[in-house]
Order: C-alpha cells, then structure tokens, then sequence
C-alpha cells in the first residue's frame, strides 16, 4: 500500500507530538537566544578552546562570541545565504566551528556536518544531497575539500585553525577582524526551522540526512537542564565531535540556554582530561563508553599527566554517558576508579539527542542497582517533554521486564529523514518513532519506567531461531582478565542459520589463548549463547560517536570465518 507525503508528514507530526503540555521556548530561535545573553552578561565568559597538540587556548566572552558571530553571519548573508539554506562544515573541533553554526542558526540556515574520518564518497555524498551552498573546510581537509568544490560547484571557504579563515587566499576578517556588525534581526519562529542536516552512520546503503530543527534543539537541552536542576552556572566540557549531535546539543547548546559556558577541546585527550575539568572547574561532561575504558585504562597505567588524584574534580557533579553500548563492568570500573559518578542515558539523531538519564536524585546505591542488577545498564526513565515505551511487532507495549523495540515521541523528536519517504514510512507510524533499539523496562517503587537497551535489533544474533543479544555476549568477554575489548559477531551457518564468533583485543603484553576464553565465556553464558571461534585483533573499529561497527567488522571477518561455515558445534 503506497503512502502519500502528505501522510508521511501527518506521521512524522504525530511522532512529534506527547501527552502533555509542550515545551513553551524561552526564546524565539537560537539567535534571540544569544541576543539575551550578550544582553544579561557581555563581559563573562561563554567559551573557551583548547588544542592541546597546538598549545592553544582561546577564550571568548559573549560580548566577544556576539561580535564574532555578527561578522560571520554578514559574510554568510553576502553569500546568498539565508532561511532554509545549508551550509556544510568540514571542520572538526574548533571555536570557529561553533561560531560558524550560531552565525548560521541566526540567519535561519542550517548546519549539515560533514565528518572529517569518512571516506571521501561520504563526504560527496553529504555535502551534495544536503544541497549545502557553501562549504567552511579546515586547511589539513582541504585536499577533500577543493575537490569536493570542483566536483560540485560549491563554494569553498578555508579555515585556520590558528588565525581564522581565508577565501581564496584574501583575509576573511568576519571571524577575527574587521568592523562590528550586529546580530541578524532573528525573525522566525524556532519550530520548523531547520537548523541541523545530521546524517546518520547506517551499516547499508546510503547515508539518511536528520532534519533537527531549532525549536528540537532548545527542547531537548531545556528537558536536561529541568531534569537536573542545572542554572547559569553550569560549566560543560566537550570532547566529542560537534559533527554529531551529542557535542553539539550537550555541552554547547544546553550551556548557552543555561546561561552558563561551554570548554570545547579539539579531541578527547586522557592526559590532560582530570586536569582541565579541575582547572576550568567543570560540572559535566558527557562522553561515550569507550572514553570510560580510556580513562579508567590510562589512570591505572600511570598515563594521564597528572592523574585523577593529584587534581580537585570536586566541581565535577557526573559524567553523562550514552551513544554506545555501556558494559556493567565498565561503569562499575568507572566509577569505582574515580568516585565519580555515571549518569548513563540514550537517544539518538533522529530524536535530537539525550531522551533519557539516570534521575540525578538516585543515592549512590540506588545508582549502582540500576547500573548493574539487571544485566545491563539502565538508561533511566524518559526525561520531560518526552515519552517512551517499549512495544512489540504490532506497536502493542509489553509487559514489564520484556524485550521489544525502544520507541520515542515528544518535542524531541526530529523532522524525519530528508528526501527519505520509505526510511520515515518505515520509521514513524503509530504516533511513534521507531528506534530500531530493543529494550526493556522495570518499574521503580514509585511507578517511574527505568528502560534498558539490550542492543540493535538488526544486530540481534539468531541462532537456531532464537535471538541473543550480543551486548550480553560482549559482557562476558570483557570478565576475562586477558581481554581488552571483545565483541561478538554473528557469522553464516549450515546448522544454526547464524552462529557466534568473538572478536578479541587482548591486554597489552599477553597472548590469550582462544579455547580459554571460550571456556569462559560459556561458563556464564551457556553453550548455545558463547562464542564458538575467537578471532584475534588489535583494534575495535568504532563510530566517530563510539559505537562499535559490528555488523561492517563480522563482514570483514567472514572470510576467516568462512571455514567454519558448514561445522555443527556440539554441546560436549
């Protein structure tokens, strides 16, 4: 049965849509939003940046923030850009970026990131169905970027990392130089206008652009302040990239509606990490899994200059964690490491960011409980202005403590997928949107749902007709004290349709011997659900955001895995 547009856009709306009252903005859009704020505090402080491999620090006030922005926002609108318009950004971490998007936002234009780790096809990809107009590319992506500009007529503008941007060789004093210019009149209303074009990280076929729109934006930062009762004091750092939605919404968006700053750094470094979160007294910072095992791997090896003792913390209140899978060992690691607190969570692009957290009133043994009594680590309930369930094949919810696909609806959720008719049809129906997740939920003595999530349901291992998550899998590798990183893989079977392997990044300086860590792994999991083969490696390939590539590594693996493609494993 063929679905009309107009139909598509009812499903999206539906999606959008919660059970209570809206989220009424503070402000108008984003550019209102900064106008306040040079307004209420020119002189403090609103950002500060950090290259720790160029030895740079740059801070700005608002004040300083506002000139910069009204600058570039005057170069932007001399280049033909204005409402609806994208505008695609080859950059990575810098200060300059996130001028760059306010500028952008101001104008009612809309940012379409372009991840500098992809392959070149991506970044062509991205930038000519984003249909972007003008593209800002770092100097050491500019390779990429010139033939990205002769390949689709698009404008090229070169930024410096150190001095600011140039086009075509000539001083571009709108960034760091030149007359004052105000900020764009910002006459537009925040719901509907597009404000980010995220293109999602999909294992098959093309990349799905994510429309975000402002009015998301603000809706998704203002129901985490809410939930965790954060003011204008609130400092944040980012060490994420602010090509994915985590950065940008988290520890940039959500300070500046705040009122309070953001600490951007160019890249996650372990070895000043403690440091700058005890010198710029940092209260949050959010971060991915693997950033956990870095940090908690570096301390112990005595790597991180200084260490996470020697500096004063004290200001930091949790660490955020989501968009990846958290092990149960890993948080308690973690946490047990540092005496800092994890407040894990989960959401994804399409529904702007965050759409769940531990609640911050939770004691530590409270906390630990839902880390860990449940065999995976709970994301927490929903947070405001946001719903979620668990429903089944039918979009029925299920009972309590049953597994089904993770759905969302709310002001969070995204404008649906551009030029995507069959990914939103599939995606948005029923009032839900569809996260392709499967978890579960537990109730709490007070009736609040905790949710779970167990994994991809695309990545659900299907043995003999019955389906394993391979996050559980995953957790048991890890108990092994010889295995560093360990993931399970599915790979083609005669018997079984698919059996397990595990892909294994042993501790440094040790040789694991495979048949051991299958012994292992089977003794808490059980024959059917362990792995069969073990296949030796010395990295995990992940996201750019954390996740693991699993369904891209068990195909790179299949040929080492071909051989055991007709053997039936046997319960000794």
């Amino acid at each position: 049965m063929s679905i009309s547009s107009m139909e598509v856009e009812a499903r999206i709306a539906a999606a959008r849509r919660h059970g209570g009252d809206p989220y009424k903005p503070q402000f108008r859009n984003i550019g209102a939003l900064l106008a306040a704020r040079v307004a209420e505090a020119p002189d403090r402080e609103a950002l500060a940046f950090f290259d720790d491999d160029a030895g740079m620090e740059r801070r700005w006030t608002w004040g300083q923030l506002a000139t910069a922005v009204g600058r570039s926002a005057a170069f932007l609108a001399g280049a033909g850009v204005g409402r609806g318009d994208r505008v695609a950004f080859l950059l990575g971490n810098l200060d300059h970026t996130v001028i760059l998007y306010l500028a952008t936002w101001s104008l009612g234009a809309c940012v379409a990131p372009v991840n500098a780790a992809e392959d070149f096809e991506r970044k062509h990809f991205i930038v000519e169905n984003s249909g972007a107009t003008i593209l800002f590319a770092k100097t050491e992506y500019f390779e990429d970027a010139q033939r990205l500009r002769d390949e689709l007529s698009v404008r090229l503008v070169e930024v410096n990392s150190d001095a600011g941007a140039t086009v075509s060789g000539a001083a571009y004093p709108q960034i760091v130089a030149g007359e004052d210019t105000a900020l764009p009149e910002s006459d537009f209303d925040a719901v509907g206008c597009e404000a980010l074009l995220i293109y999602t990280s999909g294992t098959t076929g093309a990349p799905k652009g994510v429309r975000v729109d402002q009015y998301n934006m603000m809706a998704d930062a203002a129901s985490m302040i809410q939930w965790h009762a954060w003011s204008a004091s609130l400092t944040t750092m980012c060490v994420l990239p602010i090509h994915h939605v985590n950065g940008i919404i988290v520890t940039l968006v959500t300070p500046f509606l705040a009122g309070g700053r953001a600490i951007l750094n160019s890249r996650f470094n372990s070895r000043t990490f403690w440091q700058r979160v005890g010198a710029e007294s940092v209260n949050i910072v959010s971060v991915v899994p693997t950033l956990l095992e870095f940090l908690v791997e570096a301390d112990r090896g005595g790597k991180s200059v200084p260490r996470a003792s020697e500096c004063d913390i004290s200001s930091l209140r949790t660490i955020l964690c989501g968009a990846g899978p958290l092990l149960v060992e890993t948080a308690l690691a973690f946490e047990q490491c540092f005496g800092v607190s994890i407040t894990h969570g989960y959401g994804l692009s399409e529904t702007t960011c965050y759409n769940c957290h531990l609640p911050p009133d939770l004691s530590d043994t409270e906390r630990r409980a839902w880390l860990s009594e449940h065999g995976f680590p709970s994301i927490g309930p929903a947070l405001p202005w946001q719903e979620m369930a668990i429903l089944d094949g039918d979009d029925r919810p299920v009972a309590e403590g049953v597994r089904g696909e993770i759905c969302i609806r709310g002001d969070a959720v995204s404008m649906g997928y551009y030029r995507r008719p069959e990914a939103n049809i599939s995606a948005f129906k029923n009032g839900w949107f569809h996260s392709g997740d499967e978890g579960f939920a537990i109730k709490d003595a007070g009736g609040r749902d905790f949710f779970f999530i167990t994994g991809r349901i695309k990545e659900l291992i299907i043995r003999g007709g019955i389906n394993y998550a391979p996050l559980e899998i995953d957790e048991a590798l890890c108990t092994h004290p010889h295995v560093r990183y360990g993931l399970a893989v599915p790979f083609p079977n005669r018997y079984y349709g698919d059996e397990i392997a595990a892909y294994v990044v042993p501790e440094e300086g040790v040789s694991p011997d495979a048949e051991d860590i299958i012994q292992h792994a089977r003794k808490q999991l059980g024959f059917s659900k362990s792995p069969k083969v073990i296949i030796f490696g010395e990295e995990v390939p992940y996201t750019s955001t954390g996740k693991p590539r699993r369904i891209e590594l068990a195909r790179q693996l299949e040929p080492q895995l071909a051989e055991h493609r007709a053997t039936q494993f046997r319960k000794p």
